[in-house]
């Protein structure tokens, strides 16, 4: 909120929720859209409905797509138009290490395991 500045954005995707949800909303101009598919820092937030109302956001939840989406990846990833970021690997003996690492919270990207 503080690099971006109050009603900045039109569109917010949060893939975490947690505590970290308190600010988004304020992130949103008039009119602007939430939209969330999943909530690894916590579930439960809490949130003043107004901020709702007062400013005409949507909120919206996502877990499904059509079907040729991850068709489309997959050809992405082989085309190199995406490239993920890798946080660490782990080959499968150590996927203890690699799930206290997931835990931590304390990464960006992916965790991939090595069979």
């Amino acid at each position: 909120l503080e690099a971006l500045g109050k009603r900045s954005v039109s569109v917010v995707a949060d893939l975490v929720g947690g505590q970290g949800f308190a600010t988004l909303p304020d992130l949103l101009m008039r009119g602007g859209r939430y939209v969330t598919a999943g909530a690894i820092a916590g579930p439960i937030v809490t949130f003043d409905l107004r901020t709702l109302y007062l400013n005409d956001l949507s909120f919206y939840g996502c877990t499904a797509q059509n079907d040729d989406v991850f068709e489309n990846i997959v050809g992405y990833l082989g085309e190199g138009r995406l490239k993920p970021k890798i946080a660490a690997t782990f080959p499968l003996a150590r996927i203890r290490q690699a799930q206290e690492l997931f835990l931590s919270k304390s990464f960006v990207g992916k965790i991939v395991l090595i069979p």
